[in-house]
């Protein structure tokens, strides 16, 4: 338990957990615990939880690694990794934030290493902003652009975003993955 600390991945109950905060607390009555907030790493659920000093924590190998999306079919996703030329299949059921996710982008994928052979893949994270272009959108009134209204516009990979009255077919948006919004107009 004294190997606990802020960023480590540990298993617990069948699931694997990030450590995001902790505390040693010692009582005046009773055995010392140590209080946790866990992130679980595939539901990304918020768990507090207690161990005994006496509980044995088994920490999870948590590798990461850069890959480029390359395309998908009907049942995969399919990465590269840029250095070693690997390519990976990844089932579509597994992967959650891929609103954003267009051919080329850069990915981390997160894998537990079980041992030196084998890898789980865990979860895929997007970058904080992507480019995208605008595949449609409603064209606005002479008027209507007097206002500070939105609008909503169809994106390269099928997602719709609400979107400025000023955006156009064809323009170029920079867009946050993390609250799924625009940011700005790229000339």
């Amino acid at each position: 338990m004294n190997n606990i600390k802020k960023g480590i991945y540990i298993q617990c109950n069948g699931n694997i957990y990030k450590v995001i905060d902790f505390l040693h607390v010692k009582p005046g009555k009773g055995y010392p615990f140590i209080r946790t907030k866990l992130k679980n790493v595939i539901t990304e659920n918020i768990l507090e939880y207690n161990f005994s000093s006496k509980h044995q924590l088994k920490i999870a190998k948590i590798n990461s690694y850069f890959y480029k999306y390359l395309y998908k079919d009907k049942f995969f996703f399919y990465f590269m990794n840029d250095h070693t030329y690997d390519q990976i299949q990844i089932e579509k059921k597994l992967i959650k934030n891929i609103k954003f996710l267009k051919e080329g982008t850069k990915v981390c994928l997160f894998f537990h290493i079980i041992d030196n052979e084998k890898k789980d893949f865990l979860f895929l994270k997007m970058p904080t902003t992507v480019i995208l272009k605008v595949k449609f959108t409603e064209n606005m009134k002479k008027g209507d652009t007097i206002n500070n209204t939105n609008k909503i516009a169809i994106l390269e990979t099928g997602t719709k975003l609400l979107v400025p009255s000023f955006i156009n077919i064809g323009d170029l948006l920079k867009i946050n993955t993390e609250n799924e919004s625009y940011i700005e107009r790229i000339r």
